[in-house]
C-alpha cells in the first residue's frame, strides 16, 4: 500500500520533504496545502502536484489523505496536527514539535488517544555518519560514557547576511537556532547516551534589532547563541554550544567520550571528518558511513536539500512497520516533548535560575 501524503507548507515542506516523501518507499506527496496562494501555485507547478488548498481545516480531514505533514512555522504545529490527529491521520510533524512545552504535552496525549502513527523530524539521526555512530555506540565501543561535546559555527544571522523570515526571530512563534538547529544535536546526544536530568546554560539574542528593507526595524526575541551544559541521567556530561553570528564561518565539531573508545568529527556543513576507535588501539581511524540509499534515490536533489531528503526518506522508510502497529525508530511526539523541555530549561536557567531539573 501507498500512502497518500498531504503536505501543510511549502517551504521546508517543498524543498526537503516532497522529494524525500518520492523518494521513500512506500509514500506518495499527493496535495500541498499553503496560505499564500501565488506562491502555493509556484511551488504546485514545480513539484507537479496539482492538488493544492489554502485552508488547512478541510486539508486535514480530507478522506482521501492517509498521512499529514506538517511542515510550517513552529507556531502553527500545535493546532494543526492536533486537527489532523482528531481527523483520524498519522502524522509526520516538524521540529520543534511545538512553540513551548504545554503545547508539545498536549499533542503527546492527543497522539497515545489518537492510536495513529506519529513522527518528529529529528531527520539527522539517519545522517550516514550518524547512522554510523549509533551503530558503534549500541555496539559498545564507548562503554561508560563520560561527555559528549558538540561546537557549531555559523554565520546565518550576522548583519551582513540577508533577512530571514520575520518568525524566526521571534521566540513566541518558535524562533531562534537553539530550536532551529542545536535541537538536532540535542535530540540525537539524547537517542545516544539518554536523556539529561539537569541542565545550565546562557541563551542569548547578540543583535536585539535588525533592519527591514522597508525602513522599518525587527526587534530580535529569538536566540543566535546558546551555550548549554546538561547532567545526563547515565552519569556522563554533555556540552552543546551554537553560533550563527559569526562572519564567514561554518564550522561542526563533536566528541563523543567513553572509557572504552572515542568518536570524533570536525569540519563544516558541507563536508566534517569523522574518527573512531576503542582505547586498546593507538589512534583513531575513520569511521565509514552506513552506505543507504531510500528506494528511489533519482528523486533527491542536490546540495545540501538532498542531503536532508536522503536522511528524511531513509527516516520514512524505517517509519513504515508503525502502519502495522509495529515499533520503529523513528523519533516520538515524546522525543520533540523533550527537546522542548531542554530548550525551556536552557531559557530559564539562562534568565537566572540556575541549574534547572529536567523530570523525566
Amino acid at each position: 500500500m501507498t500512502l497518500r501524503v498531504g503536505i501543510v507548507g511549502v517551504g521546508w515542506g517543498a524543498i526537503v520533504q516532497a522529494p524525500a516523501y518520492r523518494a521513500a518507499q512506500g509514500y506518495e506527496p499527493v496535495a500541498l496545502c499553503a496560505r499564500t496562494p501565488e506562491r502555493l501555485g509556484k511551488v504546485a507547478a514545480r513539484l507537479g502536484i496539482e492538488d493544492t488548498s489554502t485552508d488547512w481545516q478541510s486539508f486535514v480531514r480530507r478522506d482521501d489523505l492517509d498521512l499529514i505533514s506538517v511542515a510550517t512555522p513552529t507556531a502553527l504545529h500545535h493546532e494543526i496536527t492536533l486537527a489532523a490527529l482528531d481527523a483520524g491521520k498519522a502524522v509526520l510533524c516538524e521540529k520543534p514539535l511545538a512553540a513551548n512545552p504545554a503545547q508539545a504535552r498536549e499533542l503527546v496525549s492527543a497522539a497515545q488517544e489518537s492510536g495513529r502513527p506519529t513522527g518528529c523530524c529529528f531527520e539527522n539521526r539517519w545522517n550516514p555518519e550518524w547512522l554510523a555512530i549509533t551503530d558503534r555506540v549500541r555496539d559498545g565501543l564507548l562503554g561508560t560514557p563520560h561527555v559528549a561535546r558538540v561546537s557549531r559555527s555559523a554565520s546565518y544571522w550576522h548583519p551582513s547576511r540577508p533577512l530571514q523570515a520575520a518568525w524566526m526571530y521571534d521566540r513566541a512563534q518558535g524562533g531562534g537556532y537553539l530550536a532551529g538547529m542545536l535541537v538536532h544535536d540535542l535530540d540525537f546526544v539524547c537517542s545516544l547516551l539518554g536523556p539529561p536530568v539537569a541542565v545550565c546554560a546562557d541563551v542569548r539574542s547578540s543583535v536585539p534589532t535588525r533592519a527591514l528593507p522597508d525602513g522599518g526595524e525587527l526587534a530580535v526575541t529569538a536566540d543566535d547563541t546558546s551555550a548549554l551544559l546538561l547532567r545526563l541521567a547515565s552519569g556522563a556530561i554533555a556540552i552543546l554550544s551554537l553560533s550563527t553570528i559569526g562572519a564567514n564561518v561554518d564550522h561542526f565539531r563533536l566528541e563523543l567520550l567513553g572509557g572504552d573508545g572515542t568518536i570524533v568529527a570536525d569540519g563544516s556543513l558541507r563536508h566534517t571528518v569523522y574518527q573512531a576507535g576503542p582505547a586498546s588501539e593507538k589512534g583513531l581511524a575513520p569511521l565509514a558511513p552506513v552506505e543507504r540509499e531510500p528506494a528511489a534515490p533519482q528523486h533527491l536533489p542536490d546540495g545540501l536539500a538532498g542531503h536532508g531528503s536522503r536522511a528524511m526518506a531513509l527516516m520514512l522508510e524505517d517509519w513504515l512497520p508503525a502502519f502495522d502497529g509495529k515499533p520503529t525508530p523513528v523519533p516520538t511526539f515524546t522525543d520533540g516533548l523533550l527537546s522542548l523541555e531542554i530548550i525551556d530549561a536552557a531559557h530559564r536557567s539562562s534568565e537566572g535560575a540556575g541549574w534547572v531539573s529536567i523530570e523525566l
